[in-house]
């Protein structure tokens, strides 16, 4: 056996659970939690896979093959969870592979995977991204009879930041299994670049965000047709990296942005660029000078839950961060330093401090060392990934039982 053999034959295992798709686009965060794993083996069991030349990793299981609807194993496994409450295909992987513990994505994958833990007797994480804590909970109220036989069953649950704790206490999860832990970004692949005008002193500025109510697009497109009007002798453009997914309430949202665009008189200097590959938004941030982020809690309970990674990884990168006192994002920003934070919905706050920004450029660099360095500190994903570790020793060593 080769050394790297040896290696990974005495590591643990960590089944990493989602019981959707292997990776959305935009799930960069685990991703990164995934990849970065030293002293623990990763094997990604998920019901289906999408993107896995983005996301290469060693080991995937899925039960949906990529001819779909037709194949015999996708039904019976489907016919089988109907039935007794988990696929059998995951069944027989388990023990194959033999994990010290279960790292499930999201509260309904921890859910789900109840069964086999029952029936394996493995230790279970489950962490909670947002949605799942916010919306789902209040559209369908059965997952909060669901989620309370989770926190009982289920060994520790972590969260990005404090409001997701007292989220998920509220909800009825024991405070004493919750764990805050932060979600990094790759600081070697995100380099620091202190921003300063452009060319006849212009200003730009992006959004990086889907078509959803939660991201507070319109607010953003509204403040920076106010401050375009007030202040036309300085050059302003903004990007809108992101787009609707087709469902009806983000279709809506699209048409309330580009009906704003329009009575702003702003087809000139806003672009719309649709969904694009991490590495694109990576390399757009150095093309920008401000990143705008207004999240609000949506009229369907839609939230954050914690502070969109974007934010992270643009504060990363040198950006002045112009964001909203929601949920877990003032965690991420701090107020007066990495940028600024107005509240939810407040468009008059929002132009007043994008004003501000654009106007007071000679402050991009200060504003961004202090972000960088917040960074840093608190979100660095190979900090946070040894913390991470940390918790599977616990978990997996049974302190969390």
């Amino acid at each position: 056996m080769s050394q790297k053999g040896i290696e990974e034959s005495s590591m643990k295992t960590v089944v990493d659970y989602l019981a959707g798709s292997y990776l959305s686009l935009t799930e960069t965060w685990i991703y990164g939690q995934i990849q970065n794993l030293s002293r623990y083996r990763p094997i990604v069991y998920a019901y289906r896979t999408e993107n896995r030349d983005v996301y290469p990793l060693g080991e995937i299981k899925s039960l949906e093959l990529s001819d779909g609807f037709g194949d015999l194993r996708t039904v019976f496994n489907k016919g089988w969870n109907k039935l007794f409450g988990f696929y059998p295909g995951f069944l027989f992987a388990l023990f194959g592979d033999k994990p010290d513990l279960v790292h499930a994505h999201f509260g309904p994958s921890g859910y789900h995977f109840l069964r086999l833990k029952s029936l394996f007797g493995l230790p279970l994480i489950t962490t909670f991204y947002g949605y799942d804590l916010s919306m789902l909970p209040e559209q369908q109220p059965k997952w909060k009879k669901r989620f309370k036989r989770l926190f009982r069953r289920g060994d520790a649950f972590l969260v990005e930041g404090n409001h997701m704790k007292d989220c998920l206490v509220e909800l009825g999860c024991p405070e004493g299994k919750i764990i805050v832990q932060h979600l990094g970004v790759d600081l070697e692949q995100i380099r620091f670049a202190p921003r300063e005008a452009g060319d006849n002193g212009a200003v730009k500025i992006l959004i990086s965000a889907s078509f959803r109510e939660k991201k507070g697009i319109p607010d953003a497109v509204e403040a920076f047709g106010r401050v375009k009007k007030a202040k036309p002798d300085i050059p302003m453009s903004l990007t809108i990296m992101g787009d609707s997914s087709g469902q009806p309430r983000e279709e809506e949202q699209k048409r309330v942005i580009l009906g704003l665009i329009e009575r702003h008189g702003l087809k000139d200097c806003v672009t719309i660029t649709g969904y694009q590959p991490h590495a694109v938004f990576i390399k757009e941030l150095y093309e920008h000078h401000i990143f705008l982020s207004p999240s609000v809690r949506a009229g369907d309970g839609d939230t954050e839950g914690g502070a969109p990674v974007s934010i992270i990884e643009a504060s990363a990168s040198g950006m002045p961060i112009l964001a909203t006192t929601h949920c877990d994002i003032p965690e991420v920003v701090i107020d007066g330093a990495g940028g600024f934070l107005v509240p939810e919905k407040d468009v008059a706050a929002l132009a007043e401090r994008l004003m501000y920004l654009v106007i007071n450029s000679d402050r991009w660099a200060e504003i961004g060392w202090a972000g960088r360095g917040h960074v840093e500190k608190d979100y660095d994903v190979k900090k946070q990934v040894l913390k991470l570790e940390a918790i599977y020793d616990d978990v997996s060593g049974g302190r969390y039982a």
